[in-house]
């Protein structure tokens, strides 16, 4: 399956990349622990809602890293359900930073044990692609599917970019004794059409078939080698499989950048945002973090 000296994916926070020529088709896998896990700390959910952002944040993540992306792209859902909008950033690496992922989800009500149809309602589904110098931003939007998040993006890559995509994703939440909120992992596999390679209609129909094989606990399993998962899947196809890209938690959240936004704002306006002590505290819905920016007062 892979070639020798080939260094096995970590349990989580990672991405491969794999490929498989015979029947043109190229896919990737990823599984997140501690970044979605980081990234979930941040909201109080409901474990139907959770469960949404977790895929988002892996779909995210299988998007920004098939386009070797060096800038941000987000998944967003809006929506007339309870769970109204959900939001993931991807963030390509650069130099001191590495590729990394956050995500938010706002939830009116409880709609504790709702399905994804209950949750979300009738919405869309947009992905944006923003490059970090140069190029212009892309933005595709399609409606949302009852089916779910990968059901959604399976539309946007039939409409968008007419390129046959097949997709699974899970999150699952893992309960730890004497831990209160339990920590959160989240998977996906992505399969693709190889632009311009041979394959017949028989193929493409097989490889989703054998997409439909793969169980939520495979996809968030840390203790399942990734690459034990593609040989289950593929060892009939030549799967060839490359070497694992490690994904963190990256929040690009700054006080800076409230600072400038908050400069628009009217001496009045800034006045009425502040506390007693005369402090704009801003929290980052991302990070969960809060930023104190001081004015000096209009004179």
């Amino acid at each position: 399956m892979s070639a020798e000296g080939h260094v096995p994916a970590p349990p989580g926070d990672f991405v491969l990349a794999f490929d498989l020529p015979v029947v043109g088709v190229r896919g990737r896998l990823v599984r997140l622990d501690a970044a979605s896990t980081r990234a979930l700390s941040a909201h109080v959910l409901p474990e139907a809602a959770s469960r949404v952002l977790g895929e988002t944040l892996a779909l995210a993540v299988l998007l920004g890293t098939a386009l070797k992306l060096d800038g941000r792209l987000t998944v967003q859902t809006k929506s007339d359900g309870p769970l109204d909008l959900v939001a993931a950033d991807y963030y390509g690496a650069e130099e001191g930073k590495p590729r990394g992922v956050r995500g938010f989800a706002r939830l009116e009500g409880n709609a504790a044990h709702a399905d994804f149809a209950s949750l979300a309602g009738k919405g869309s589904l947009a992905i944006t692609i923003e490059p970090r110098t140069g190029g212009q931003t892309y933005q595709g939007i399609v409606a949302l599917s009852p089916q779910g998040i990968a059901a959604s993006a399976e539309t946007y890559f039939a409409q968008s970019e007419q390129l046959p995509t097949a997709l699974r994703l899970a999150a699952a939440p893992v309960f730890e004794p004497g831990k209160a909120a339990p920590s959160w992992r989240a998977g996906g596999i992505m399969l693709q059409a190889t632009p311009e390679a041979k394959r017949s209609d028989d193929d493409w129909e097989r490889m989703m078939l054998i997409l439909k094989t793969v169980e939520d606990i495979e996809l968030v399993d840390t203790s399942l080698l990734a690459e034990t998962l593609l040989w289950r899947l593929f060892n009939e196809d030549e799967v060839r499989v490359m070497p694992a890209e490690p994904v963190a938690f990256r929040c690009d959240c700054g006080r800076e950048r409230i600072a400038t936004v908050l400069k628009s704002y009217s001496p009045e306006d800034r006045a009425n945002l502040a506390d007693p002590d005369g402090l704009i505290r801003a929290r980052c819905e991302f990070c969960g973090t809060v930023h104190e920016i001081d004015f000096p007062p209009s004179p």
